[in-house]
């Protein structure tokens, strides 16, 4: 983009209607912006001069978004304040914060930052606690160093994914954003209780597609009661039926993009993930992604 103007534009149709603020709207403007998209994620490189970026309350009501970012500067440095939260990010820090709620972001022209847009319904679903933002996040150690790693492969890479695989990446780099959040800056979450989640949650994707899983199947494999793996569940803002029928979705739609796949129908796929029959999975699949199982083979 050439002007000020013209960055605006493109800038708030990506994040949504703000306030920018530039040193010298006459002077030459130099920005660059390359993105992915799906129904559920957009993943945004941006480069560009020197600006103050404010969201409040009018730009909200007029242009919700229903949004969280997970912002990742790759070089230089910026400002972020929402809420009584605010504090400096750059290579080392990443901020996850909610795009409906008023927010100050401000950065040099040294700045350049890879940005990950997530619903915040679907991060909701994951963690409460992540989507109870904002969160500044280590990202040169442990968990986070991960999370900026593939963050930025992900963009590095996005033109030979198509939108299931690039969607099913998403999924895990926001499994591994939740986790981040939930342990601060730590490099994995602390305590009895993320121990047991994480432990209840790898069962589960073990063993998603097992006919017979439920409650009482996970807690007697993992040694706890039923009522305790469901008190656990319900504090990470989930269930163990939500929990079981998202990772069963999550199989499904990446045998649904798998080659070794193609010669079995749809049906065929949703039973063989654990579901009573097609109609249930097709609204269950398009509720999830957005998407109907066949939209999501045919984008493979």
């Amino acid at each position: 983009m050439s002007s000020a103007s013209d960055w605006d534009e493109i800038f708030t149709g990506l994040h949504g209607a703000s306030r920018i603020k530039v040193p010298d709207r006459r002077a030459p403007w130099s920005g660059h912006l390359e993105w992915q998209r799906s129904k559920t994620y957009s993943l945004a490189l941006c480069t560009g001069g020197e600006e103050v970026v404010d969201r409040d309350n009018r730009h909200i009501r007029t242009d919700p978004r229903g949004t969280h970012e997970l912002l990742v500067p790759l070089s230089g440095s910026a400002w972020v304040e929402q809420g009584a939260a605010s504090g400096e990010i750059g290579p080392g820090v990443m901020a996850l914060c909610d795009i409906d709620r008023p927010l100050t972001f401000a950065h040099g022209a040294d700045l350049r930052s890879v940005s990950l847009i997530i619903s915040g319904q679907h991060l909701a679903a994951r963690s409460r606690l992540a989507a109870g933002g904002p969160h500044l996040l280590a990202g040169d150690r442990g968990l986070g160093r991960v999370v900026r790693q593939l963050t930025t492969t992900l963009h590095e890479e996005r033109e030979h994914l198509s939108e299931t695989t690039f969607d099913l990446a998403c999924d895990r780099l926001l499994d591994l954003v939740c986790l981040a959040a939930e342990g601060g800056v730590d490099s994995a979450p602390t305590g009895q209780r993320a121990t047991v989640e994480a432990a209840i949650r790898r069962y589960v994707r073990d063993h998603a597609c097992d006919r017979d899983l439920d409650v009482v199947t996970v807690a007697r494999a993992l040694g706890w009661s039923a009522r305790y793996v469901q008190q656990v569940l319900q504090a990470a803002g989930t269930t163990s039926r939500d929990l079981i029928r998202r990772e069963r979705l999550n199989v499904a739609r990446t045998r649904l993009a798998s080659g070794s796949w193609t010669t079995y129908s749809i049906a065929e796929i949703a039973h063989a993930c654990g579901f009573g029959s097609h109609a249930s999975f097709a609204t269950a699949f398009r509720a999830e992604f957005g998407i109907t199982p066949r939209e999501a083979r045919r984008n493979a």
